[in-house]
């Protein structure tokens, strides 16, 4: 496994990380524990030190249920790996958004108690929608908590993007935000100017979805019928059918040493410099192992990304 620098912070990480979202949240279906708690190990033995969870990762009746599976897997190792959580969005309160001193601080007391650690390498705005729903004093509480220790470094995990990229731009330049968590794949490139010019600026480029939402693994088709709960059970069959064809069509990008789809997907992040660390949303072992190798392998040639720049003609909508 490489390492990269995460921007200003002066942090280094892996190439490939570890998200948690799956983990607790049901949104492509239940990962039991075990399966969750041998990830996060796996995760360990390949070389992965970057992991991200979040409060919201969790059920209806309990917030953070990600992270406690989390901090329970790492044990002694989380000294060796950097974690990164969020603030403002709570799975008890249906994601509502709460991003003022109060919440922030007791929300990483919270992340920090479920996580078994004291402090937070980075602490993410959980996706605010508008700078409307950010209040004035939390950037106060937010310098509070990097004094005393509890976080190292604020950042910005964007949804929402054509609402909140010029909000990420402000905070970059500002210096209110040292990293941003992006959606960013194939088959969805909306923010490749703002990883362009903010990782320009030494702003840490967390890159998620780099799967989208399953669609890049290679077992989705034109007939795949979603169970209620499933996070793409949303999509009305023509979108399913357009996006499994569009994915169809990258398998050019499976060739020798690349042996399997998300391999290429995760490749094509990965040969954008600008990036430090690609997100897996891996629910097992086996995911995990086919992503990671993709960290091993060497960049795609310039006409092969030509061919893949000239067949994205549309942003498919991110989760």
């Amino acid at each position: 496994m490489n390492d990269r620098l995460l921007g200003r912070t002066g942090l280094r990480c892996s190439e490939i990380g570890l998200g948690t979202w799956a983990f607790a949240a049901r949104i492509y279906g239940d990962v039991p524990a075990r399966d969750a708690l041998d990830t996060v190990r796996a995760a360990l033995d390949l070389g992965v030190t970057f992991f991200d969870t979040a409060p919201l990762y969790g059920t209806p009746s309990k917030d953070g249920v990600a992270e406690t599976l989390l901090g329970r897997a790492l044990g002694p190792d989380r000294l060796r790996v950097l974690i990164s959580s969020k603030f403002g969005r709570y799975a008890t309160e249906g994601a509502a958004p709460h991003f003022h001193a109060r919440r922030a601080r007791a929300s990483v007391e919270g992340s920090l108690k479920r996580l078994g650690t004291d402090h937070l390498d980075v602490l993410f705005f959980h996706s605010p929608f508008s700078p409307d729903e950010i209040h004035d004093d939390v950037w106060e509480e937010l310098d509070r908590l990097r004094q005393e220790g509890k976080i190292r470094f604020v950042g910005h995990s964007i949804s929402r993007f054509q609402d909140t990229e010029t909000m990420a731009r402000s905070w970059a330049a500002e210096r209110r935000i040292d990293v941003v968590q992006v959606v960013y794949s194939l088959m969805n490139r909306e923010a490749a100017a703002l990883i362009d010019d903010l990782g320009a600026d030494g702003i840490g480029i967390v890159a998620r979805e780099s799967l989208a939402n399953g669609f890049l693994s290679g077992r989705i088709t034109r007939d795949t019928v979603f169970p209620p709960g499933h996070l793409n059970a949303r999509y009305p069959r023509a979108e399913i059918e357009a996006r499994a064809d569009y994915a169809d069509r990258l398998r050019f990008l499976v060739r020798d040493p690349v042996k399997t789809l998300p391999q290429a997907a995760y490749r094509w992040v990965l040969d954008n410099p600008q990036v430090s660390v690609a997100l897996s949303g891996a629910r097992n072992v086996a995911e995990l192992r086919d992503v990671v190798a993709a960290a091993a392998m060497p960049p795609f040639m310039p006409a092969e990304q030509a061919r893949a720049e000239a067949l994205h003609t549309r942003d498919f909508q991110a989760a």
